[in-house]
C-alpha cells in the first residue's frame, strides 16, 4: 500500500491542470485536483471563452449596417447589456459543470478550496492535509494592475465580464492583445472608447507591418488610440464618473477604466518560496524540460511558468507531463511555430517568425504581401481592408512565417500552421490550388516578392 494519500495532487483546475489530472487518472494514477474558484480556469471563466462571446456580440452593429448594401433593411437595433452578460454567465456555468463531471467521471478526487504546499509531499486545503508522491502546480496567472493615485477605481478584464451597467465612456489601458481585444469589444458594443498605451505602438512582439496595419483598422472602428502616454492619476467625481489625468497633460472623462497591463503568475501565498522552489523575479515557477521545479517532487505547467501563455500550450504541457511520468515516454513540448490569434476587429492570425526576427536569423529573406478590400465589402460599403504577409527563406525556400489581419484570420492561420509545421516551402504554396472566391486563396497566389 502506498505511503501517500495520492500519487498526483494537482493544484488548479484550469486547462492544464484538468487535462493532466484526467489523463493521469485514466492511467490508473490516484489523482486529487484542488480548485479554489471556478473550474476551467482563466480561459473558461474570464478569458478565451467569454471574451470570444463578447467579440461575436461586438460585430453585430457593423453587420446590421453592412446588410443594407445587400438589400436587407433592418430596423433600429438596440443593445441590451444584461442579456449578453447573463447569457454569457449561464454558458460559463454550464461549462463549469461539464468540467466537474469530466474530472469526477475520470476518477479524480475533486477538492473545493485553496490549496497550499506544506512540504515537498504535503498539501493543505482548509484544515485538512493530504500527502502526495508528486504535486503539480497549475494555478495560472492573474491580471496585474500597477498602484498609482486612484488605481482603486479601475477594473481588470476579470471584472469586465460582470459589470452591473454597460459604460458609455471607456478607457482601456495597455498595449497587449487583451487591451486591443477589449477596446474593440467596448467600441463595437457602442461605448466611446479610448485605448491608452505608453509605448509608440501596441502589440509589441508582433510583426511591425501587422501592428501598423491593425492600428489603422482599429481606428476605423472608432477606437481613439493614444500612444506614447499613460495615466498619472484618476479622480472619482461626485456623480460616480472618473477623470483620468494623462502624462501628456490630457484629462479624459470615463465611466469605466480597464487596465490590461499584463498578467503575473498566481503564486502569492502558495508556499512555494518556503519550500525552496525557484521563482523568477515576476513569480514565475522555474521548471526544466520535464516541468520539474527545483524541488524534485513538485512540478508546474501553464501560465504559472510564464513560458507561452496560451491555453493550447498548457494542454500540451499537461499531456506531455503525464505521458512522461506515467506512460514511460520522453516527450518534449515543441514551442516553435505556435499559431496564435488576436480577436480584435479585424482579427489577427499569425504563425512563425516576424519579418524582423527572420532578417536577424537568415541571410536572405523574401517578403510576400497583399492588402485588399474583401469581396464582401464591394457591396457592404465598409472601408475595412485585409492584410496578408508571408516570409520566406530564399536559400531553402522554406516558409518562415505567415501573418494575416482580417476576418476569420485565426481560422485561416490554423490550417496554414499545419503546413509550416510540416516544413512547407513557398513552392508548395504556389502548387496548391486556391478556393475561389475566398480571402485565403491569396496565400497561394502570391507570386512576386514585395521586398527581398
Amino acid at each position: 500500500m502506498s505511503e501517500f494519500d495520492f500519487d498526483l495532487f494537482v493544484i488548479g483546475a484550469g486547462s492544464g491542470g484538468v487535462r493532466a489530472g484526467r489523463m493521469a487518472a485514466a492511467m490508473g494514477v490516484r489523482v486529487a485536483v484542488a480548485e479554489e474558484r471556478h473550474l476551467g480556469g482563466t480561459c473558461v471563466n474570464v478569458g478565451c471563452v467569454p471574451k470570444k462571446l463578447f467579440v461575436y456580440a461586438s460585430h453585430y452593429a457593423d453587420d446590421f449596417e453592412e446588410a443594407r448594401g445587400f438589400g436587407w433593411l433592418p430596423g433600429e437595433a438596440h443593445f441590451d447589456w444584461p442579456t449578453l452578460r447573463d447569457n454569457k454567465t449561464r454558458e460559463i456555468e454550464r461549462l463549469n459543470g461539464i468540467y466537474r463531471n469530466l474530472l469526477v467521471n475520470s476518477g479524480c478526487t475533486l477538492i473545493d478550496g485553496r490549496a497550499t504546499l506544506v512540504d515537498p509531499h504535503t498539501v493543505a486545503v482548509g484544515d485538512k492535509t493530504y500527502s502526495a508522491e508528486r504535486i503539480l502546480v497549475a494555478v495560472g496567472g492573474w491580471p496585474y494592475v500597477p498602484e498609482f493615485p486612484g488605481s482603486e477605481h479601475v477594473i481588470s478584464s476579470n471584472e469586465a465580464f460582470y459589470l452591473d451597467q454597460f459604460p458609455e465612456r471607456v478607457l482601456v489601458v495597455g498595449g497587449g492583445y487583451i487591451a486591443v481585444e477589449f477596446a474593440g469589444i467596448f467600441a463595437g458594443l457602442g461605448a466611446q472608447t479610448s485605448l491608452i498605451y505608453r509605448g509608440e505602438l501596441f502589440l509589441r512582439g508582433f510583426d511591425n507591418e501587422v501592428r501598423e496595419f491593425t492600428a489603422e483598422e482599429v481606428r476605423k472602428k472608432g477606437v481613439d488610440l493614444r500612444f506614447g502616454t499613460n495615466i498619472e492619476k484618476i479622480e472619482k467625481l461626485a456623480d460616480g464618473s472618473l477623470q483620468a489625468y494623462l502624462t501628456d497633460g490630457t484629462v479624459l472623462d470615463a465611466d469605466c477604466i480597464m487596465y490590461a497591463t499584463g498578467r503575473v503568475p498566481k503564486v502569492t501565498g502558495l508556499g512555494l518560496e518556503q519550500l525552496g522552489v525557484e521563482l523568477r523575479d515576476n513569480g514565475a515557477v522555474v521548471v526544466n524540460d520535464q516541468f520539474q521545479t527545483s524541488v524534485p517532487s513538485v512540478y508546474a505547467i501553464g501560465d504559472v511558468t510564464d513560458r507561452v501563455q496560451l491555453t493550447p500550450v498548457a494542454l500540451a504541457e499537461g499531456m506531455a507531463l503525464v505521458r512522461n511520468l506515467y506512460g514511460n515516454q520522453s516527450q518534449k513540448v515543441d514551442y516553435e511555430l505556435i499559431p496564435t490569434a488576436v480577436f480584435c476587429q479585424p482579427n489577427i492570425g499569425t504563425v512563425g517568425l516576424t519579418e524582423e526576427q527572420a532578417r536577424e536569423r537568415y541571410a536572405a529573406v523574401d517578403i510576400y504581401k497583399s492588402s485588399f478590400r474583401a469581396l464582401k465589402h464591394t457591396l457592404s460599403g465598409s472601408s475595412e481592408k485585409t492584410f496578408m504577409k508571408m516570409i520566406v527563406d530564399r536559400d531553402s525556400d522554406r516558409v518562415l512565417g505567415v501573418h494575416m489581419v482580417g476576418p476569420e484570420a485565426g481560422e485561416i492561420i490554423q490550417g496554414i500552421a499545419v503546413a509550416l509545421k510540416a516544413g512547407a516551402t513557398k513552392a508548395v504554396f504556389d502548387a496548391t490550388i486556391g478556393i475561389h472566391p475566398t480571402a485565403a486563396e491569396e496565400f497561394v497566389t502570391m507570386r512576386e516578392p514585395a521586398s527581398s
